[in-house]
């Protein structure tokens, strides 16, 4: 008896009703008796050759409406499990080759470097060649780093490399390299200047070390240039990241004063028309954000705050007129605790793992407030990563 897909799982395989998982599979496509699968009317032909092996897109073979479906099933999905509904608006998507940051991995193989994603479900590294998720900038650099590898790993030892484009450039950190002498740091200075670098660091497994930076590197945050220490979180896209601000005005509208917990670098706390008080757990972080605030004389208090440990409680929260949340995928659920026992009027949180954030949506409508909606947001255009901001009220 054949099969129709009826869903796509969270790791990207189709899913008949009867709950068989296919590879590759879309809504519409149906499973005859022998396993053969008849192609519905949601496939695209993948635009990179390195699809299905790469483990950077898991869904290139998915149409655009078919792959908003996916995300927005994936967050009502999440929801019903704990007996929860909301409006899951039309999900945003990040056009191809706009990703500014990207952790990839090299190998020495011989005289030469792979450099790449891992492949799906494996250690392998995928020699990259082309993509067709990352930012031209970063991208252009994949063959040179090559070059510069090849000299800093010892046989088959592998490296990772982390892209970020920054307001003056690219920021390369390398670790698990090895750069000691006058030969490594000239080679690594021409690189830098050859390809006009905003900052490089290595990492040889003291922490990262600093090798070129000819000017403070900082990213602009709302027409705000912020520094950036190395390592620290960026959204994925510009644009993505200009959805989920859009999303937390909207959530927080009309609120004087605001406290915008797990705060980063200020993403939200610096677009925010408001009294905003910050909290954050990274201390570089925290000094970037308050250089900045500074700077442009803006009203922004920060705390250095490790949230796990310390939440502020609902005493603490009855200062705010609304709370902005964006915690790791973990979720936040001794602050979420908190929250809910408190009497702040809106919430807005911004999630980047639905499993997790459902489970907080519950513990705050069992506190009493109401889940209005929520805007996924598709920074990581093609693979199973779903980013979301959500409005709570009471």
């Amino acid at each position: 008896m054949s099969e129709t897909i009826v869903r796509i799982a969270a790791r990207g395989e189709g899913v008949t009703a009867s709950g068989r998982h296919v590879p590759f599979a879309i809504p519409g496509d149906v499973l005859d008796e022998e396993g053969a699968l008849a192609p519905g009317p949601g496939h695209q032909t993948p635009p990179c050759r390195h699809f299905p092996e790469c483990g950077g897109c898991q869904l290139q073979h998915v149409a655009d409406p078919y792959y908003r479906d996916y995300l927005r099933d994936r967050i009502a999905g999440a929801l019903a499990q704990h007996g929860m509904q909301s409006d899951v608006r039309a999900p945003y998507l990040s056009p191809p080759r706009t990703r500014r940051r990207a952790s990839l991995r090299a190998l020495k193989l011989g005289r030469g470097v792979a450099l790449g994603f891992n492949a799906a479900k494996s250690n392998h590294i995928v020699d990259m060649r082309e993509c067709h998720v990352l930012a031209p900038e970063l991208f252009a650099l994949v063959t040179p780093l090559r070059g510069l590898l090849a000299a800093m790993l010892r046989p088959k030892r592998t490296a990772e490399v982390q892209l970020t484009l920054l307001d003056q450039g690219v920021d390369v950190a390398l670790s698990g390299v090895e750069a000691d002498g006058l030969a490594a740091a000239e080679a690594l200075t021409i690189f830098c200047e050859t390809h006009k670098l905003a900052r490089l660091t290595v990492d040889e497994g003291l922490g990262p070390e600093t090798r070129f930076e000819p000017v403070p590197a900082t990213v602009t945050l709302s027409g705000l240039a912020v520094p950036f220490p190395p390592g620290a979180f960026l959204q994925a896209t510009r644009d993505g990241e200009a959805a989920l601000v859009a999303a937390v005005r909207e959530a927080v509208t009309g609120a004087g004063t605001v406290a915008d917990l797990f705060a980063g670098l200020g993403t939200f706390a610096l677009a925010l028309d408001a009294k905003v008080y910050a909290a954050e757990a990274a201390r570089d972080a925290v000094l970037a954000l308050k250089g900045a605030a500074a700077l442009a004389s803006r009203l922004i208090g920060v705390e250095h705050r490790d949230l796990y440990r310390r939440p502020l409680t609902a005493k603490e929260l009855a200062n705010f007129d609304a709370v902005v949340l964006d915690p790791p995928r973990a979720g936040a659920a001794e602050q979420i605790a908190q929250l809910a026992a408190s009497a702040v009027p809106n919430i807005a949180y911004v999630s980047c793992n639905p499993a997790t954030f459902a489970r907080d949506a519950e513990a705050l409508a069992s506190g009493g407030y109401t889940l209005d909606w929520v805007q996924p947001v598709g920074q990581f255009r093609w693979s199973t990563h779903v980013e979301l901001a959500a409005a709570f009220r009471r």
